[in-house]
């Protein structure tokens, strides 16, 4: 190769370098679509309230309590057909 290919191969890149960005700066990518909005969210806090009283009371169902399920006595439960 002649050193005169090699400066046009380096100025076509240049020039080709600098029209890419200026489009990309310009169409692609706009100040306006670079910014995102986000939700605050609000920090956790380390406060417990009470549960109402009326669902968790002494008298409440617990729901974590074993329940066995026995054998049926009646052989025939639908009226004997």
């Amino acid at each position: 190769m002649k050193s005169k290919d090699i400066l046009t191969f380096v100025v076509v890149g240049a020039v080709s370098m600098i029209i890419s960005v200026l489009i990309s700066n310009n169409f692609l990518a706009t100040p306006e679509d670079r910014e995102q909005r986000v939700e605050v969210v609000e920090p956790i806090s380390s406060d417990f309230e009470r549960p109402p009283e009326a669902y968790f009371n002494s008298d409440a169902l617990n729901p974590t309590k074993t329940i066995e399920i026995k054998a049926d006595p009646d052989s025939k439960p639908f009226g004997g057909e």
